[in-house]
């Protein structure tokens, strides 16, 4: 079979021939459809990760789509650069039976690969962490990325009666505003906190019930400011800073509450549910992201472009 291979650490992966494995007990065998190129596939590969250096060499790819060998359609996910073993970015991929998910027949594969474990992500940070209500506005940052094109569309699945998007480039705007955002708000690389908080406050209807923040730093401050008293702002990440210029002041006098989520939270079983549900929807038309399909044989120069962050969406290599 094709694969794509890492080694050594640090370098993006080669594709070469190698065997199809073999599945073990409680393992199944996934012919791949689509593979998606996540941060978290370039992070471990990296070799400068919590995880440690990868052993190498190894298929890279957290998570992937394919079929199992009756053609049922199912969503898997690896532990591929975080743990000894290989992914998804491969013609075949072997995996705990535990955590497959089934999908509708007429989803779309690419589409499910795309949207995977950052729109899991992005569900979870909204209706378990933050405790979604009906009728509320949500504020998202980072709206142009997958975590936030999704959740825009999450929000509105679960009943949010507005939702405002504050996204940087022109292209990740017009994707926010492509999510179904109501409005979006123009993030600027000299923004300060207090500028930026009042146009994110000048878009929204009244005071904002819940931001999800997958970026931090003066971004997630200033949408901080926006929250009504009780309000809830939901981390899951840092792409614009590790830190936040969060002021004690506000803080208190809202009595707001900053929590932080990660996937890490679910179980193998709860994450396949989930994403049987985005992908019933997906199906449905009502949740789908930008994504740009690459060829397996294209691996490494699709490697190095998501790599440089200015993809407009996620890169999934079809197999």
């Amino acid at each position: 079979m094709r694969a794509a291979v890492v080694d050594p650490a640090g370098e993006p992966p080669r594709v070469v021939d190698r065997a199809v494995p073999l599945a073990g007990e409680e393992e199944l065998l996934v012919a791949v459809t689509a593979a998606p190129i996540t941060p978290l596939d370039l992070l471990c590969a990296s070799g400068t990760s919590y995880f440690g250096v990868p052993a190498c060499p190894y298929v890279p790819g957290v998570q992937g789509v394919g079929r199992l060998a009756d053609g049922t359609p199912v969503w898997f996910p690896t532990d591929a650069g975080m743990k000894p073993g290989d992914g998804s970015m491969a013609e075949h991929a072997v995996v705990p039976a535990a955590g497959v998910a089934p999908l509708p027949a007429d989803v779309d594969h690419r589409l499910v690969a795309a949207l995977g474990l950052s729109a899991v992500a992005a569900w979870h940070a909204l209706t378990g962490c933050g405790a979604l209500a009906e009728g509320e506005q949500v504020l998202v940052l980072g709206a142009g990325g997958v975590v936030g094109q999704a959740a825009i569309q999450i929000a509105k699945l679960h009943g949010a009666r507005r939702v405002i998007a504050a996204a940087r480039s022109t292209a990740a705007q017009e994707r926010a505003h492509r999510a179904g955002a109501d409005t979006v708000v123009a993030v600027h690389p000299d923004d300060d906190v207090t500028t930026l908080a009042r146009r994110m406050g000048d878009a929204a209807d009244g005071p904002v019930d819940l931001v999800l923040d997958p970026i931090f730093g003066v971004p997630g401050a200033a949408a901080l400011r926006t929250l009504r008293i009780g309000g809830r702002m939901v981390n899951l990440g840092s792409a614009a800073a590790e830190t936040a210029p969060l002021d004690s002041a506000t803080l208190r006098s809202r009595s707001l509450r900053v929590l932080g989520y990660t996937n890490n939270e679910l179980t193998p079983a709860e994450k396949a549910r989930t994403v049987s549900e985005i992908a019933a929807h997906a199906a449905a038309g009502r949740l789908t992201v930008a994504y740009e399909e690459v060829p397996l044989e294209e691996a490494a120069d699709a490697w190095r472009r998501q790599a440089t962050g200015t993809v407009p969406g996620r890169i999934v290599l079809t197999i």
